[in-house]
């Protein structure tokens, strides 16, 4: 089987290299001509775990191509995956010129029938439009093809999406014939003969599913912050009202964990296209305008704390900052909480010196050199005046505090991922603040 992947970055690569660990033949396609060369010659744009090894063994095994040519990847393809950036247009609705771009180009060039298959987290209506697209083209052509659309959305975390996608949850399909479902079925069989449930369904309610699956994550992360600021005024602890509420098999344990909002490629990009889809059928969806904004308020929640410990006097003050990125395991700063921070920092004349295990490159293409940047998370802490943990990677779960006690001006920690003891810390002599607990004064 042979499929074609328009789009090299997170979803399309990942995808692409996935299907071909499968045995199917993939072509990625990309108008990025660095990008493609780069990736012809062994270098990946996207860190993400044990994606690079699965991509070198199908790039040898000859399974994955990489070209620039859209027209030369349809030849002899069962399917191919539109899977190129929907980014938030100014009133939050997703931007879809790069889909319609590519159907566009599908449409001049295909030559026998195939399934073309949304894998970028489109609106509700977008495969209508992508179908109208490539007709459009066809007629300008006075070609007779037949082709389907499907929606196929991806349901990724990053960090662990080579995982996630070989072993997935659930795979929702959204098509609109039995010979494209055929193509679909044949095509995750491998998926299926693991016992991953494949889910048909019509292509509206494919594309209404992966906004609902992501609003309702973040709907969950903003509950729990909204609760642990709560808990800090009433003198409750967040930790023990987590695991209280997260017993209970409805609710669960996972997405209820407290800190400074979320952030990443998808949940603020997805929760604002689902807004504004509401908006322009005239329904207001008020649970995830709150959320939108609970989450916008909570980013500030750490700089706050640490502005009212200073008596809002930062100037001159140095911040060791521990991690950048929005999440562990990723470089991904889009909407990190950390971006918020800095800026709030900055602006009221403090200076940051942070340390992320993989994200300071990409930092530094964002900030350039507004912050300084350490060669590990120690070095971050030499004459700070206290030290700020935006993201939760596991080496910073168990700091040397001796090494801490020596390098730091004041023994004092913001912890906004709540990941120390505030007991160990009270036993320590240090001034500790997290999200939803109690502070810890020396």
């Amino acid at each position: 089987m042979k499929i074609s992947v328009v789009g090299t970055g997170y979803v399309g690569l990942v995808s692409g290299t996935c299907f071909a660990e499968t045995g199917v033949n993939v072509t990625c396609v990309d108008i990025d001509e660095k990008k493609i060369k780069n990736l012809n010659n062994g270098i990946i744009p996207i860190y993400e775990p044990g994606l690079e090894d699965i991509y070198k063994k199908n790039a040898e095994k000859g399974r994955l191509l990489f070209t620039t040519s859209l027209k030369d990847s349809l030849e002899d393809s069962d399917a191919i995956f539109i899977a190129v950036g929907t980014p938030p247009d100014e009133d939050g609705s997703a931007d879809l010129k790069y889909v319609l771009g590519v159907a566009r180009e599908i449409g001049k060039h295909i030559d026998h029938y195939m399934v073309i298959v949304t894998k970028s987290t489109v609106p509700v209506g977008t495969a209508v439009k992508v179908k109208a697209a490539i007709q459009g083209e066809l007629d300008k052509r006075g070609a007779d093809i037949s082709f389907d659309v499907a929606s196929n959305p991806e349901f990724l975390k990053e960090g662990s999406a080579v995982e996630d996608f070989l072993k997935p949850d659930r795979i929702v399909i959204g098509t609109e014939s039995k010979k494209a479902q055929k193509v679909m079925q044949r095509l995750y069989k491998p998926f299926l003969l693991n016992g991953h449930p494949i889910l048909f369904m019509d292509i509206t309610s494919s594309e209404m599913t992966k906004y609902a699956a992501n609003s309702m994550l973040a709907t969950k992360i903003s509950f729990i912050n909204d609760i642990a600021n709560l808990c800090e005024i009433v003198g409750a602890d967040v930790d023990s009202v987590r695991k209280g509420i997260g017993s209970d098999a409805r609710i669960g344990h996972k997405f209820i964990y407290p800190g400074t909002g979320y952030g990443g490629s998808c949940f603020p990009k997805d929760v604002q296209a689902l807004i504004r889809t509401a908006d322009e059928h005239n329904y207001s969806l008020d649970i995830l305008k709150a959320v939108e904004s609970v989450n916008y308020r909570q980013k500030s929640v750490l700089f706050n704390k640490i502005n009212t410990h200073f008596q809002g006097n930062l100037k001159g003050k140095r911040f060791a900052m521990w991690g950048l990125a929005f999440k562990p395991k990723t470089d991904d700063m889009r909407e990190a909480p950390s971006l918020v921070i800095i800026e709030k920092l900055l602006d009221a004349g403090a200076s940051v010196v942070a340390y992320d295990p993989v994200a300071m490159e990409e930092s530094e293409r964002i900030l350039g050199d507004k912050i300084t940047y350490a060669k590990d998370e120690y070095e971050a802490t030499i004459d700070a005046d206290a030290m700020i943990v935006v993201t939760e990677w596991s080496e910073f779960r168990q700091p040397n505090f001796r090494v801490l006690d020596k390098l730091m001006k004041n023994k004092l920690i913001f912890d906004g991922r709540n990941i120390y003891d505030p007991e160990e810390l009270a036993e320590k002599s240090y001034t500790y603040y997290a999200i939803g607990r109690k502070t810890v004064q020396s």
